[in-house]
């Protein structure tokens, strides 16, 4: 499971279909739907905000908003409430954006060269829009 910090919009188009998937089944685990998963660290980050499910769901309507932007169909009606969150809510260090980018460049030097070679020139990183850019390195659910 990889709940991208980065923005969608760095995503191919496969990265992005594996986000939403992945998004959703971290959405199902965080509502206790299933047995596997719940002790994924990918999911710290959600588990330890004060609505973790709210939080997913603000999560996936970002996915959501960057696939309607590219003329894909996901559904809608399968992200949860978002109610009361704010885009910028959780925080993301500049030093997991670093390894999330070196992570997708690595990801698609193998499966979309040309979509890394257009990346490449890109010198500020966004987060996704949930994450606030704070100082620090590598997050500590990462290296788990």
């Amino acid at each position: 499971m990889r709940l991208w910090s980065l923005h969608p919009q760095y995503l191919d188009a496969k990265g992005l279909v594996a986000l939403w998937r992945e998004a959703l089944l971290a959405q199902a685990v965080l509502a206790g739907k299933t047995k596997g998963y719940t002790h994924h660290p990918q999911l710290l980050r959600f588990q330890k905000s004060r609505a973790p499910r709210k939080y997913i769901a603000a999560y996936l309507k970002a996915v959501h908003d960057e696939a309607v932007r590219r003329g894909y169909r996901f559904d809608a009606k399968k992200i949860g409430r978002s109610t009361g969150i704010r885009a910028r809510s959780l925080r993301v260090s500049s030093g997991q954006l670093e390894y999330e980018w070196t992570h997708l460049m690595k990801k698609l030097g193998k499966r979309d060269p040309l979509r890394r070679k257009q990346l490449s020139s890109t010198n500020r990183l966004k987060p996704h829009p949930l994450f606030r850019i704070t100082a620090g390195g590598v997050a500590e659910w990462e290296v788990l």
